[in-house]
Parts: C-alpha cells; structure tokens; sequence
C-alpha cells in the first residue's frame, strides 16, 4: 500500500542540535506532510489509520514526520518516507485477540492456602488483655 507521490508534501528545514557549520548552513531535515482526511486511499485504511495514530493526527488531518538524522538530504527524504510507509503498515496490522487463561489448580488452592495462613495470622494479632490482681 503506497500513498500517491502528489499527496505528499516536503518541506525542508535545518536540523538542530550539534554539528557546527553544517548543520547552520544547510537545510537537511525534512518534514513530510500528507492530509490523511483528502487522501485518495481506501476509507478503511483511512479510519483505521486515524485510529492507531489519532495522537500524531493535526487538527485538519495532516500526519507530520520528521527526519533528520542523516546529513543529507536525499537520506532525510528517504528516512521519512519509510517512517511513514512503516506506520501505514502498522495501522494496517490486525492485533490478535487474547485468549483468556485460568490459573491452574495447584495455583489456586497454594493461593487459597496461602490466604488461610495470612488470615489466621492476622486473627492471632489483637488487644492483650491485662489481667491485674
């Protein structure tokens, strides 16, 4: 599942951070945008990507992705286009339902044993009665 090249927006900006004359002078970070709401994709992929990344979703249903780990900028746009390719994937991903377990019954009646024991102790505690004669 690819988005289509005309929905994606770069822009370029300079990364922070260290890296002395370089990083001042030259624009290598990139900032992929793609409205996610006017995308041409199919509206099942759209909801469920909404609903795996609502938290990273703007207000006007743009995804925003950075990257700016390589000094190049070729590698930033590749680097970005691939976070996003991989989120699309994970939105994609059907998460497995759980299977529910039971304890076993050795676990069980330990517990239970374990609970009586912890009850008679806490039963033997109390006020002393103080017998004066």
């Amino acid at each position: 599942m690819d988005i289509p090249e005309e929905e994606l927006e770069e822009r370029f900006v300079r990364s922070s951070g260290a890296g002395g004359q370089h990083v001042n002078k030259v624009s290598s970070a990139v900032q992929l945008r793609w409205n996610v709401e006017s995308s041409q994709i199919d509206a099942g992929i759209k909801r469920r990507f909404y609903k795996r990344w609502a938290n990273r979703i703007t207000a006007n249903g743009d995804i925003i992705v950075e990257a700016s780990a390589h000094r190049s900028q070729h590698r930033n746009r590749q680097a970005a286009r691939a976070r996003l390719h991989k989120m699309l994937l994970k939105a994609l991903e059907t998460e497995k339902p759980r299977v529910p377990t039971r304890p076993s019954q050795g676990a069980v009646k330990k517990r239970l044993k374990d609970k009586k024991i912890r009850s008679e102790t806490k039963a033997r505690r109390g006020r002393v009665s103080r017998d004066v004669d």
